[in-house]
């Protein structure tokens, strides 16, 4: 396989009954094999493939040519006996450093689930970057966009949740309220696995930026089993996450703090901003592992940045400049954040180039 083609998921058996039902699952999971039927042809794809699936027919065969290292390597078969009875194939199994052995037809949904995982490109951690308004209408949506169209310019596989069921819809700031595609309420019922391919074809894409938003009706917060399918699903394929949350706390946003490398609060630099934004600060403080201040509007006339960030307790991650001209575009309908000028776009690419590098943390 040629090094710039994606590798995918390698199947090692000769038994075309159970050939058959690899084939099925991964077809059920949208991704393709590769197949090979001897032992001694597995070498080559071994070391780059996501996924591994050896038969039992051939773990033996392959356990003796010592194929080297792969994380991602399950044992299985089909029929009444099981593979951890059969000292053989067991001990074989633990040789090629399996990581699981898997019995069909009882444990199907595994093997799907593991075809799907190696569909995302494995069990993938793409920062989670969540804005919040200190108080209402301090722009934590505007940044959530130009978050957005930052990780586009930077190449990055880019998604934005709007997880606000009562904001105006991010469809609007970002121009794709007549964009087809799914909106949150085909997915509030959801729970379980959705692979990425799926959800990102299912979903508006606009200026590259894969969106979930809402529908022109009457909404309610996201389920936490249903926000968590989509976060799972879209940190193991896209590259970033942006995602603009509502002021009020709920089990969906939650989930989302859970995940976040960082939480932007967004506010204006006066009292009355100081005063909203202390009311939240608490909360976010304990579901989300970083939290920062970004600060609209701050000159000589208001409080200084440094000292909302004193008085709140919390890093500034940056102060954003007036932007002329901001309301008349919203007006005509223009994408925000888009001029190289733009202090929001300035802002944001800059941001995302410090963004940290650590995991985000599981949940």
């Amino acid at each position: 396989m040629h090094p710039d083609i994606p590798a995918r998921p390698l199947i090692v058996t000769d038994d075309s009954e159970l050939l058959d039902d690899l084939l099925r699952l991964a077809s059920a999971a949208d991704i393709e094999v590769s197949v090979v039927h001897a032992a001694s042809r597995a070498g080559r794809e071994w070391p780059r493939a996501p996924l591994v699936v050896v038969g039992r027919d051939l773990v033996t065969q392959l356990a003796a040519l010592s194929p080297g290292d792969n994380p991602n390597v399950v044992v299985t078969g089909r029929g009444t006996s099981r593979i951890d009875d059969d000292r053989a194939a067991w001990d074989s199994a633990l040789r090629i450093g399996a990581r699981e052995v898997v019995d069909l037809p009882d444990h199907e949904g595994r093997l799907v689930d593991l075809f799907a995982e190696a569909a995302g490109g494995g069990p993938g951690h793409a920062p989670v970057v969540a804005v919040v308004g200190g108080r209402g209408g301090a722009g934590a949506s505007l940044l959530a966009v130009a978050l957005a169209l930052a990780g586009q310019r930077s190449g990055m596989r880019t998604m934005l949740i709007d997880a606000d069921p009562l904001g105006a819809g991010l469809d609007l700031l970002i121009g794709a309220e007549h964009t087809p595609g799914a909106r949150w309420d085909s997915f509030t019922g959801r729970q379980g696995r959705i692979i990425w391919p799926a959800l990102r074809d299912a979903l508006p894409t606009v200026h590259g930026i894969v969106l979930m938003t809402w529908a022109r009706q009457e909404a309610a917060p996201v389920p936490a089993p249903a926000m968590r399918t989509i976060l799972t699903s879209a940190v193991r394929g896209a590259e970033l996450l942006v995602a603009d949350l509502p002021r009020t706390p709920d089990p969906g946003t939650a989930e989302i703090l859970g995940r976040a490398r960082v939480a932007l609060v967004v506010l204006t630099a006066d009292v009355h901003s100081v005063l909203a934004a202390a009311r939240i600060v608490p909360r976010l403080r304990e579901q989300a592992a970083d939290v920062r201040l970004v600060v609209r509007g701050a000159s000589p006339a208001t409080i200084p940045a440094d000292t909302v960030s004193q008085s709140l307790g919390l890093p500034l991650a940056g102060v954003l400049e007036h932007e002329p001209g901001l309301a008349r575009a919203l007006e005509r309908g223009d994408t925000p954040a888009q001029h190289p000028r733009s202090p929001l776009a300035s802002f944001s690419d800059s941001f995302l180039g410090t963004l940290p590098s650590s995991p985000s943390p599981s949940t």
